[in-house]
């Protein structure tokens, strides 16, 4: 995982990703336990992508504004995207299980 920048907010982070060519629109695909990119209509198993960075943003006054947004990659198939979750509370036990199996 490379240094992290600093940023402000989710749409700052989500918006400087998009430039540095995380434009591909993934998703957790719950029930096959993968990610899949709609760009490319490519499923991706846990051992064929990378979270290259990610950024936990803490909500000062509301818990629902703690979400982390993860740059992920895949050199496999040329893909490069981003998956935003929360994390406590609100967080998807889902999206945290296939991020853990990337540790």
């Amino acid at each position: 995982m490379s240094t992290p920048k600093s940023y402000n907010t989710v749409s700052e982070a989500m918006n400087d990703l998009s430039k540095r060519g995380y434009t591909n629109d993934i998703k957790l695909l719950v029930e096959r336990d993968c990610l899949y990119c709609h760009t490319t209509e490519q499923s991706l198993d846990p051992s064929e992508f990378k979270i290259d960075e990610k950024y936990r943003f803490e909500g000062d006054t509301d818990p629902g504004d703690e979400m982390i947004v993860y740059a992920i990659s895949s050199d496999k198939y040329k893909i490069k995207g981003q998956i935003v979750n929360a994390f406590g509370v609100y967080s998807n036990p889902e999206t945290a299980k296939i991020v853990e199996k990337l540790k």
